[in-house]
């Protein structure tokens, strides 16, 4: 098995890992919050945050890659305003999805969800370093980006 192989299995775990221990990772952050925490828990959220973030992050990795490819837009920053489209996209789902949920429940939780979609931005810039490590050895042009061999 070729080292690249390797990389891709490691990401893909990692990936794993994180969204398995989303809820326990999570609620510790939030947990001096109890309502919000237990809210959050209790209705699976931060798993389903997680599962979108994991998800934003490999699909975005792989257009990057593999169907961006170009050597006019394979430079670090490139890279960066891709990252950042992630995380951005990434907050205001977990955002909206969150809000969503609460507000069938009746609840307002506004100024927790800002806290934890920010927390969510950094999950997600986390899953894109992985997904990129993990994916970008196989692309013809962009395999050096962000940070080259």
């Amino acid at each position: 098995m070729k080292k690249y192989t390797i990389y891709l299995i490691a990401g893909l775990m990692a990936t794993l890992i994180l969204l398995l221990l989303s809820s326990t990772i999570l609620d510790s952050m939030f947990s001096g919050q109890t309502e919000f925490a237990n809210e959050m828990y209790n209705n699976n959220l931060y798993f389903m945050t997680t599962l979108f973030s994991a998800v934003i992050a490999w699909v975005l990795a792989g257009i990057f890659y593999y169907v961006i490819n170009s050597v006019s837009f394979s430079r670090w920053y490139h890279w960066l305003i891709i990252l950042g489209v992630g995380a951005i996209a990434s907050s205001i789902t977990a955002y909206n999805y969150c809000d969503g949920i609460f507000a069938n429940d009746g609840v307002d939780y506004s100024d927790q969800l800002f806290g934890f979609s920010m927390t969510n931005l950094l999950v997600e810039v986390l899953l894109f370093v992985i997904a990129s490590y993990g994916m970008r050895w196989w692309s013809s042009n962009c395999r050096h980006t962000p940070i080259p061999e």
